[in-house]
């Protein structure tokens, strides 16, 4: 079955730094482009990054721009997500999730999706 576990939330000041894992129990890991979302309290998930299969190709939303890195090791099976210079507004549970689409075009639609993690909860305070 496919499992999503997503790791390395947690409580972090204004400016700082966190990253966030995404381990992956898909079979054939590396024909599955990744995707980052968060949803803050009270407002519909949003798309946050995506990286292709092969990694070659990257994608963020313009709010995160410039502060968060996606990244993938396919042999280890594992997604991340290095979120720098967080603000209070990056507050929200992160999901990761997987698209079997395998070309170098990267969706942001949540129904490109098929499969989530349960999430993981980032808070930045101020």
């Amino acid at each position: 079955q496919v499992q999503l576990v997503e790791s390395g939330g947690g409580l972090v000041q204004a400016g700082g730094s966190l990253r966030l894992s995404c381990a992956a129990s898909i079979r054939t890991f590396s024909n599955y482009a990744m995707g980052w979302f968060r949803q803050p309290p009270g407002k519909e998930r949003e798309f946050v990054a995506a990286i292709s299969w092969s990694g070659g190709s990257t994608y963020y939303a313009d709010s995160v721009k410039g502060r968060f890195i996606i990244s993938r090791d396919n042999a280890k099976n594992t997604v991340y997500l290095q979120m720098n210079s967080l603000k209070p507004d990056d507050t929200a549970v992160y999901y990761c999730a997987a698209d079997r689409f395998t070309g170098d075009a990267l969706r942001t639609r949540r129904s490109s999706y098929e499969y989530w993690g349960q999430g993981t909860q980032v808070t930045v305070s101020s």
